[in-house]
């Protein structure tokens, strides 16, 4: 990069700028590519720009002021990044909302956001936002971007995205320059985005986010982990999410790396496979579903297959543990692992799409030691984050050749991180968030002398790593005085492919008992391949041979934990806890107070001396429908020796 390249370059103020700036230099470069009908469809960062500019300029056409607010729901599709720089580029904001969130959720966030533009989608959310409409205070304009469905709708507020483009050409007609100067205008404490929390308590908090925020975290993920501007980024977790916000936009548009969006969110799988991403961040559910697709594939697999699998994975993790412990391997071992690499691990990287990844990020929550130890022994350089929507997502990462499995990393380079003396983790950086929008109550809660309050207990390990133990407030104390954390031996369930979520109590109570929710598809498999017979999640859930499939995985769980951790009974629940159902946040973290309020009868249960349960429940569908559930839940008393 030559010095005049350079100096502009720190100039960049705001995430818009980045973007004019690579239209400018790399204008052929594909920045965005979508998977359309089988095939990807490629824009350049020239194509990029033009999108970004006249969406903008459509919207100020139709009044959209300085400082207002654009609200984007929808699956990952280049038209949601670039409604959010269109707002960003002349002084608005933007806020994601999660597309599965119900309709008195996204009622609240449009009022107290101050949404006046809503873009969307398709005609799913269009009908939702119908059904809302005379709730809504403030909004002008509803754009869809998939025209599919409605042709017929003739409201006046409901535009078709090409359409308001149009109107953007004109404008720019009429008014030469006026974009390029208000873009140039833009300021790094412009704040750039609302993004909600992930609150495991009633209505989202609105973090704001400004350029200057969003920028200084990708600019310090990146010294630490550098990407390349010829690197691929796949973006298929929700836009939403403060994780995805990370990576695409603060990192991919300093970088000017190309980001991929996949056809549907059931082709991810294929679509990751044939891009081949150097990086990619997901929460821990992912990467827990990746596992237990190998492992109910090896089930599946071949005498040989399953044979190599179980000679090639204790090679795998005996290479993992080396390098944790910063051990050079010997040349017999180095020689075994090349083999097992060949023969099994670079085939399952492939199947995944993992094999070109140069690092991996797992965060939003704790990943389970198993789960990480598992990567690594296939070769992936899976790396733990720690941070909250409130510092833009990260503050803490693992460096290269410096994992360790039981730990969140080191703090990124701008960030200070301290233990308050209730060991409460304390941070602060220039990514750290404005506050809570209309929400100075909460504010003043969280941002307290500069500091940012997480919530989350944790201590540093004698390396300076930060190791987290749960939030807080969930810490149990177990009967015999030592603290643990529930989250742990939930992780340590859900390793199992036949576990989805698992909630674990024990810290009032005299033992710990767990509530678990069996992963429907691969239980469902097993029974049909050993000939049982089911008809529902709740009747499966229920059999016999099912419990004692899981009791085997709940006795390894108990295996290497101390005495007191040890799960001595549990249940199957009757039905998956439900973010709908306020159960668990939109990124799957279980609402844990809620849920020991809801089931309080069952956890009554599990301490009693009863062998069963009585269930008789409402419960409501997405679509509003209610039925009643009326059925009996067995619990299983397991023998732990103390």
């Amino acid at each position: 990069m030559g010095m005049e390249a350079e100096r502009r370059w720190t100039m960049i103020e705001t995430l818009p700028q980045f973007l004019k700036e690579h239209a400018e230099k790399t204008p052929d470069k594909t920045a965005i590519r979508l998977r359309d009908y089988g095939i990807w469809q490629a824009v350049t960062w020239k194509d990029y720009y033009e999108h970004v500019k006249y969406l903008a300029l459509g919207m100020i056409s139709l009044g959209l002021k300085p400082e207002e607010t654009i609200a984007i729901i929808g699956d990952n599709r280049p038209e949601w990044v670039m409604a959010e720089l269109a707002a960003q580029s002349v002084r608005a904001k933007s806020i994601g909302i999660y597309q599965d969130s119900v309709v008195k959720e996204m009622i609240y966030i449009f009022n107290h956001a101050d949404v006046s533009f809503i873009v969307v989608e398709d005609q799913e959310q269009v009908d939702k936002i119908l059904e809302m409409w005379d709730e809504l205070k403030g909004v002008k304009k509803v754009i869809y971007y998939d025209p599919k469905g409605l042709r017929n709708y003739t409201e006046d507020f409901l535009l078709y995205f090409p359409d308001v483009e149009e109107l953007g050409r004109k404008y720019d007609q009429e008014n030469p320059g006026w974009f390029e100067k208000r873009l140039a205008e833009g300021k790094g404490s412009d704040l750039a985005i609302l993004s909600t929390t992930s609150g495991t308590t009633g209505n989202p908090k609105l973090a704001m986010l400004t350029h200057k925020s969003m920028v200084s975290m990708g600019r310090n993920l990146m010294s630490v982990d550098p990407l390349q501007p010829d690197d691929e980024f796949v973006s298929f977790l929700p836009l939403a999410w403060i994780g995805e916000q990370m990576l695409g936009l603060s990192c991919g548009l300093q970088v000017g790396f190309t980001i991929n969006f996949p056809e549907e969110p059931e082709t991810v799988q294929h679509d990751i496979r044939e891009i081949g991403p150097q990086v990619m961040f997901s929460p821990p559910r992912i990467w827990e579903n990746l596992v237990s697709q190998v492992q109910v594939k090896i089930e599946d697999s071949s005498w040989l297959k399953k044979k190599l699998y179980a000679w090639a994975m204790p090679v795998g993790y005996q290479m993992a543990d080396l390098n944790f412990r910063k051990q050079k391997p010997s040349g017999g071992m180095k020689l075994k692992y090349f083999l097992a690499d060949w023969l099994i691990f670079q085939e399952i990287k492939d199947h995944l799409g993992l094999r070109h990844l140069k690092r991996a990020y797992t965060g939003g929550a704790a990943l389970g030691p198993d789960v990480f130890r598992f990567f690594h022994a296939l070769g992936v350089n899976l790396k733990q984050i720690y941070g909250q929507t409130e510092i833009n997502g990260i503050a803490v990462v693992h460096r290269d050749g410096d994992v360790k499995f039981q730990t969140v990393g080191t703090p990124i380079p701008e960030t200070d991180i301290k233990i308050d003396e209730s060991g409460e983790i304390l941070m602060r950086s220039p990514a750290m968030m404005e506050g809570y929008y209309r929400n100075p109550e909460a504010t003043a809660e969280s941002l307290i002398d500069g500091w940012l309050h997480s919530g989350d207990a944790g201590y540093f390990d004698e390396d300076g790593h930060l190791i987290v133990i749960d939030r807080a407030k969930d810490v149990m104390t177990l009967h015999d005085g030592t603290k643990f954390s529930p989250q742990f031996i939930e992780n340590k369930l859900k390793f199992s492919p036949y576990i989805k979520e698992a909630v674990v109590f024990g810290g009032d109570w005299p033992f710990v008992t767990a509530m678990v929710n069996i992963e429907f598809p691969n239980v469902g498999k097993w029974a049909e391949n050993n000939l049982i017979a089911y008809t529902t999640y709740t009747d499966l859930a229920q059999k016999t041979r099912v419990y004692e499939l899981i009791r085997k995985h709940v006795e390894a769980a108990n295996a290497d934990l101390p005495p007191a951790a040890r799960i001595r009974r549990f249940l199957l629940l009757h039905k998956e806890l439900d973010a709908d159902d306020a159960e668990l946040t939109r990124t799957r973290k279980v609402r844990r107070k809620l849920v020991a309020q809801r089931y309080e009868d069952i956890i009554s249960a599990l301490y009693s001396s009863n062998p069963h349960v009585d269930i008789d429940q409402s419960i409501t569908y997405q679509d509003g429908r209610t039925a009643r559930i009326q059925t009996r839940l067995a619990i299983d008393t397991l023998e732990t020796s103390e």
